[in-house]
């Protein structure tokens, strides 16, 4: 299904300062619903085999011309550092990535808070290795083209002696499908300057695609330091990948602990995310749910925080909050627009299921792939994982952090703002545990060729 026919209508268009036709559809294309896809993690062997698998996926791998007119499928290729190295890419290339990015995320873990359950050490296999080199996504609103596709991208690959397939995880959903919390996601995407298309209502100014995409002026007016040569850098943006057990018993039974009714079950799991299940915002429908409402993108992020200084409506340590505070009055400065990240997150395995509370319910496979994309990738996962998920001084909440991916500690608690007196929860448990992540480039599709084409000396240089 196109984007423009869930909108109910043509998108307003704006001109394109961009060059669409050589960055990857998935930084700028949304995910399709209903929607199917395989993320699949390759190991390359052998340099040459893996320059040439480059050489052949590339003429399917598409661009972000009319990123809006969503196709049936469509390929995304991003490399790790160590894929890069394993390619061959010259040595001032290489140094030329950030130290956060050459390191990889498993090595970051002080820095984005990745302790106890999170630890790398827990982390499923092969993430945080160093064995990830390429991954190769599928998305597409059809089973059979999605079908299709991987089979096509798996005849390239399985071809090659050198290269090897470390593992493959089928995601998606149907119409009507939540993800592995019960919450319809990816809703509020940020508008993008010159992608070519007027910002949705409530997406506010578009912000300047140097934050995403490598090769344009960031917010700062400049644009951000890229590797070079140009034509590996331009058009290219950082990808983060982190990989999510959801607790869903553990998460029902909170739920049911802390409150008597199903009527006040719902309330609670809005006011943890700032939404209702289907994607209502509390700020527009405070009360009850508005599945209407929730299911339309010209209104469901159509709101801002004026009206709501104190969290009354929407607390202010909501998940949907804290990730982007828009206009509520901050105790510690930041300007939002320079810590967006374009999410493109799936959920795999069992469906949500509202009655699930035993701790065996905990480790049935299910979760989601938090996808997220920006030209300072690991520097904006940084800053979040520290001050806006994992601490709560930003918004005056102390100790307190996200209530659904924050590393939740002992006897930690939930502040629900009310007149005349706030409910505290206690007791707030850790509701999706990290099993893995991975930092990636997304390069652009010259950047592909490039790379596709480099000779076997380059490994010397």
């Amino acid at each position: 299904m196109h984007l423009v026919d869930r909108l109910g209508g043509e998108l307003p268009r704006s001109p394109v300062t961009v060059e669409l036709d050589d960055i990857q559809a998935t930084v700028l294309r949304y995910r399709p619903e209903p929607y199917y896809g395989t993320h699949v993690l390759l190991h390359i062997d052998d340099g040459r085999a893996g320059r040439e698998l480059l050489r052949n996926l590339t003429p399917y791998v598409a661009s972000a011309a009319e990123w809006w007119r969503a196709g049936e499928a469509w390929i995304s290729v991003a490399l790790s550092y160590t894929g890069m190295v394993a390619l061959g890419l010259p040595q001032a290339s290489l140094r030329s990535f950030p130290e956060a990015f050459r390191s990889g995320m498993a090595a970051q873990a002080d820095k984005l808070r990745d302790y106890g359950p999170n630890d790398p050490k827990n982390w499923d296999a092969p993430f945080g290795t160093g064995q990830v080199h390429i991954g190769v996504s599928v998305f597409s609103d059809s089973e059979q083209a999605w079908r299709e596709t991987v089979e096509m991208a798996r005849h390239h690959y399985r071809r090659l002696a050198g290269i090897t397939e470390l593992s493959a995880q089928a995601f998606g959903a149907q119409p009507g499908d939540l993800n592995p919390l019960g919450y319809k996601d990816s809703i509020g995407q940020p508008a993008i300057e010159g992608s070519g298309v007027e910002p949705l209502p409530g997406q506010g100014r578009p912000i300047k695609a140097g934050e995403f995409i490598l090769g344009y002026p960031g917010e700062g007016g400049a644009p951000l330091p890229m590797p070079h040569p140009d034509v590996l850098g331009r058009n290219g943006t950082f990808v983060g990948l982190r990989k999510y057990q959801s607790r869903v018993g553990t998460f029902n039974r909170f739920l049911r602990e802390h409150t008597r009714t199903e009527q006040e079950r719902e309330l609670l799991a809005a006011k943890l995310v700032g939404r209702w299940r289907s994607g209502a915002p509390l700020t527009l429908a405070p009360s009850q749910d508005d599945p209407a409402l929730g299911a339309d993108p010209r209104r469901n992020n159509d709101f801002t925080y004026a009206d709501d200084p104190h969290g009354h409506q929407v607390p202010l340590g909501s998940h949907m909050r804290r990730m982007n505070p828009r206009d509520t009055v901050m105790t510690q400065l930041a300007d939002v627009n320079v810590h967006r990240i374009i999410r493109r997150s799936t959920t795999f395995g069992a469906p949500y299921d509202p009655d699930a509370t035993s701790p065996e319910a905990d480790e049935v496979p299910r979760g989601l792939y938090f996808l997220f994309l920006s030209a300072k990738a690991m520097e904006t996962m940084e800053f979040l994982q520290q001050e806006w998920i994992n601490n709560g001084n930003f918004m005056d909440l102390g100790d307190e952090r996200d209530p659904n991916i924050g590393l939740q500690e002992e006897g930690a608690t939930f502040t629900i703002p009310r007149a005349p007196v706030r409910r505290r929860i206690h007791g707030i448990q850790t509701f999706n545990v990290l099993r893995g992540g991975e930092y990636f480039f997304m390069p652009s599709l010259s950047a592909l060729r490039w790379i596709g084409g480099l000779p076997a000396a380059s490994t010397r240089l």
